[in-house]
């Protein structure tokens, strides 16, 4: 026989080192992204919502902008052109006209945008106008007429000066409402991914979201109606079980609020509506359960008034 067969040459030694971990968490986030940038948000805000409540309404109004060429461009690219102009016109002029002239003003601009569709729609070809039209009204409703809720606490404070400071510099309770509910809407999917990514095992929706889970939503209740009745007691000046029924009631429309987006991120085929979010995805996929929970929130408020 020739040479003796030698055993391969062993690798190196890796002992003491540790695959690297995933930088993505089980609930699909990169969480110091997402915490960070969340926090960005949240102080930018809620900064102009307590001291300059123009700027908060100006900020408002960006992120649907941001949202609704999101949807926009993902609309377009499964062959359906929604009417951007009259759309983004009807995006930019809702919140100011919710925050200038309160609940009837801000319904007949949705009427007048829904119109401006159909005008302009009109004089283009009729190939894909049903599509189009009913995209371009879908959007209305679902972005600039939903989030421009969040503006109407602060018409009915009374309004901010020329300047867009608060008069006499005092925080009125409609602020410190629309405060609250951005509040509830954090501590929603703060403590929904916190229990979710640790004891989550039985999915909401499968077939729409399967990273949404039971156990989370349990999180987000719970999360949720702490932080309520701790603003209602503390900031509202409102009976602790309001508190109790904002939080469910925040909970409930963001979840349906994001299962939505969900579901018609699956028809278009997109797992995030952009990436300009780090950690987040695109702007929807924030502005998901807020365009739900402002109107229910508002609502609430209205019927809790006298509480």
């Amino acid at each position: 026989m020739g040479q003796a067969e030698q055993a391969p040459a062993p690798g190196p030694r890796t002992r003491g080192k540790q695959p690297r971990p995933n930088p993505t968490p089980k609930a699909g986030r990169n969480l110091p992204a997402a915490v960070v940038v969340g926090l960005a948000m949240l102080i930018a805000v809620l900064g102009g919502l307590l001291f300059l409540p123009l700027g908060f309404v100006a900020v408002t109004t960006a992120f649907g902008v941001f949202g609704v060429w999101e949807i926009y461009r993902a609309l377009e690219a499964n062959g359906t052109r929604m009417p951007i102009i009259p759309v983004m016109t009807g995006t930019v002029a809702m919140p100011f006209v919710a925050y200038l002239g309160g609940i009837e003003s801000l319904l007949f601009a949705m009427l007048a945008s829904c119109i401006a569709v159909l005008l302009w729609r009109s004089i283009e070809s009729a190939a894909g106008s049903a599509n189009s039209i009913f995209a371009g009204v879908f959007t209305l409703g679902w972005v600039p007429f939903f989030i421009s809720f969040a503006a109407l606490p602060l018409h009915v404070a009374g309004g901010a000066t020329p300047l867009g400071l608060w008069p006499g510099g005092t925080i009125p309770e409609g602020a410190w409402q629309v405060a609250v509910m951005l509040l509830l809407v954090v501590s929603n999917d703060t403590f929904g991914y916190l229990v979710g990514a640790s004891l989550g095992k039985h999915p909401m929706a499968p077939k729409i979201s399967p990273k949404k889970t039971w156990e989370g939503f349990s999180g987000s209740v719970a999360g949720a109606m702490l932080i309520g009745i701790l603003a209602c007691i503390f900031i509202l000046d409102k009976p602790w079980w309001v508190g109790v029924a904002l939080a469910v009631g925040t909970v409930v429309a963001a979840t349906i609020g994001d299962l939505a987006e969900s579901m018609v991120k699956r028809e278009l085929g997109v797992k995030d509506m952009s990436d300009i979010l780090p950690g987040h995805g695109g702007v929807m996929d924030r502005l998901d359960s807020i365009v739900f929970a402002s109107p229910l929130v508002f609502v609430l408020y209205v019927l809790f008034s006298g509480a």
